[in-house]
């Protein structure tokens, strides 16, 4: 297949996928149990009525067919308006990019550092099989890869900010406060990396190339890093680029309890609020961020590897 019709190919399944997603989403929050009107009354303390309920839920046009609801909030965000909030009635959109770009910062950082960790310590494992450093870094991987982020997040916070008082309990934009919620977030990241890592180093080291290779008498510090990383970077790569996206969304937890300023912390309040118009928005734009960059990684897989183009 031409390379230009299967790059149009995929753009075109992504954005029914997209659709397809705002839909299903909007749909199921429709159906979700709970009153966005009820929850906003509620909050600011309004004397809650039927007649009250009613008058609200029509001047949030709550009473129109949820189709028509669905049509009008898409056809709207096509052009870049994310509709108002539920609760306070201010643009969606502003807020989400706000949100997003500290979630972005979080994520990547934590990325950085979790890399910065996993490429030396997975390479050296493999390159040193079944000694003792082996051992001790897939003893590391494993517990860093089996402990949950929110229990990381509790111990650093207790002893960072309770014990030794070196950082803010409650995260700022500064480099203090995003410190915690990065390692917490890499921590997990860097075990699961470092195993991923390491298997494809060894699965590349047992192929009949290297051999070749080390018989020729080539220097094994050229076979490592010229030939044996090269041919894995595609995988490594994609590893990566995976965990780009479900980092975006898995960062809910680490933001609510640092109280980083994040669209998981936003998304929450959403939630707990019914504010449907900002989950959608959220939904939207991480399933967005998802398929863009699994689109992504599949173009530098070919790139790096023409043989993977059919």
């Amino acid at each position: 297949m031409n390379v230009k019709k299967q790059i149009l190919k995929k753009i075109i399944e992504l954005i029914i996928l997209l659709v397809v997603l705002s839909f299903l989403t909007f749909m199921l929050m429709y159906l979700a149990p709970g009153d966005p009107v009820e929850k906003k009354l509620s909050a600011q303390g309004t004397a809650i009525s039927q007649e009250v309920l009613e008058a609200e839920r029509e001047r949030l046009g709550l009473n129109r067919p949820v189709l028509v609801r669905y049509a009008e909030w898409f056809a709207g965000v096509l052009h870049g308006d994310f509709g108002v909030s539920m609760t306070d009635e201010m643009p969606v959109g502003p807020r989400l990019a706000a949100g997003l770009s500290n979630t972005m910062v979080l994520a990547l950082s934590s990325l950085i550092v979790a890399l910065i960790v996993s490429i030396p310590l997975g390479i050296l494992s493999a390159v040193k099989q079944n000694s003792i450093l082996d051992h001790i870094v897939k003893l590391l991987s494993f517990i860093g890869n089996a402990l949950p982020n929110f229990l990381i997040s509790v111990l650093m916070m207790y002893l960072f900010c309770i014990v030794f008082r070196v950082f803010p309990v409650v995260a700022n934009n500064s480099f203090n406060g995003l410190f915690l919620p990065a390692i917490s977030l890499a921590i997990p990241m860097a075990g699961r990396f470092t195993r991923q890592i390491r298997a494809e180093i060894i699965s590349q080291l047992d192929s009949d190339y290297v051999t070749g290779l080390r018989t020729r008498g080539v220097k094994e510090k050229d076979v490592l890093l010229r030939n044996v990383f090269h041919n894995a970077s595609p995988h490594i790569f994609t590893i990566i680029a995976l965990q780009i996206g479900t980092l975006m969304g898995g960062s809910v937890i680490i933001e609510n309890i640092f109280r980083w300023p994040g669209i998981g912390r936003l998304v929450m309040e959403a939630i707990n609020g019914r504010d449907y118009t900002t989950i959608s928005g959220f939904v939207l734009i991480m399933g967005t961020i998802y398929v863009v960059i699994n689109f992504l990684s599949d173009l530098l897989q070919q790139s790096m590897d023409p043989r993977s183009i059919s």
